[in-house]
């Protein structure tokens, strides 16, 4: 069967004009994407098994997995940069997800109904998110000072606290946590207003007509209904909470000492401070690993909770 002159048609000027038009108009993002982010990304790989110290005049040589044995070589918890900055990036996550989940769906479900001043306040929620890390964590910083908002706010309700938050080897991670928090809350709230949305009004009605009380309809109705978008929220979480680096910069520089130093100062310290980028690429690929292997877990449990529910 020969196909008609129709089919056999090349393509006119006009479509392949579209055609080039489209192509020029995603150009600029995948070249930026290549220059900027996968070059990069597949140079790291490499040094991993390089040593290199920068600079044109050192040399650039082959260690194997020299890079991996130096930064496991007597590795501990309690005494090795490696092992400080990733108990502290674990402690950092463990508490920061689901604190941060748990505030973000209170106020997804206290500004679900549409009252007055429901959308003003969803917004004021949601500024920090948008607003400068930079000015967000110097006011912080004031506001957590020995004489600072937040020490004279506790004074009140008896709570003393004589000590700076930022320079506390105990507080410190905590006023990073808290922060977190405050920023991401209002932003992960608009994710979980989503889904409330989506919610069938049906179940609600089924469940009034066998005799659920609230917490009853949040925990078989609401809650199972927001597995996706606290699946998402989840993963999103870890995968930014092992990521974190300018937060730390800027309230603590990883102190006092090494009380909040993250995986990624440490990175950063060992490429610019050092600088040794072999040993720098060999942590970012071992935190790769780790955000891969709990991305993992986390997508296995998912579909076991969901089979549950």
């Amino acid at each position: 069967m020969t196909a008609s002159p129709a089919a056999k048609r090349k393509p006119g000027k006009l479509t392949r004009r579209n055609t080039w038009i489209a192509y020029s108009f995603l150009a600029p993002n995948f070249l930026g994407f290549f220059c900027f982010t996968l070059i990069p990304v597949l140079f790291s790989v490499a040094l991993a098994f390089l040593t290199w110290n920068g600079g044109s005049m050192s040399r650039i040589t082959f260690a194997g997995f020299g890079n991996f044995a130096t930064i496991f070589k007597n590795f501990n918890f309690a005494k090795t940069d490696l092992g400080i900055t990733l108990r502290n990036t674990v402690y950092y996550t463990f508490f920061t997800v689901p604190l941060t989940i748990a505030l973000a769906l209170a106020l997804a479900l206290a500004l679900n109904r549409a009252g007055r001043g429901a959308k003003a306040l969803r917004a004021v929620f949601f500024f920090p998110y948008v607003s400068s890390i930079v000015a967000i964590c110097m006011c912080w910083r004031f506001m957590m000072m020995k004489t600072g908002l937040i020490n004279q706010a506790l004074a009140v309700v008896g709570i003393s606290v004589n000590a700076s938050w930022t320079q506390d080897k105990n507080l410190a991670i905590w006023s990073i946590i808290l922060v977190s928090m405050w920023r991401n809350a209002g932003y992960y709230m608009v994710m979980y207003l989503a889904g409330l949305q989506g919610v069938p009004a049906e179940l609600y009605e089924a469940a009034t007509m066998d005799g659920a009380n609230g917490w009853q309809k949040f925990w078989k109705v609401t809650f199972p209904m927001l597995t996706p978008t606290t699946f998402f929220v989840s993963v999103m979480m870890v995968i930014n909470c092992f990521k974190i680096y300018d937060m730390v910069a800027i309230m603590t520089e990883g102190g006092p000492g090494r009380a909040t130093k993250m995986l990624v100062n440490y990175i950063y310290d060992m490429s610019f401070v050092s600088p040794k980028y072999g040993v720098a690429s060999a942590v970012a690929m071992v935190l790769f690993a780790i955000v891969l292997t709990v991305t993992v877990i986390q997508f296995r449990a998912e579909k076991k909770w969901v089979n549950y529910m």
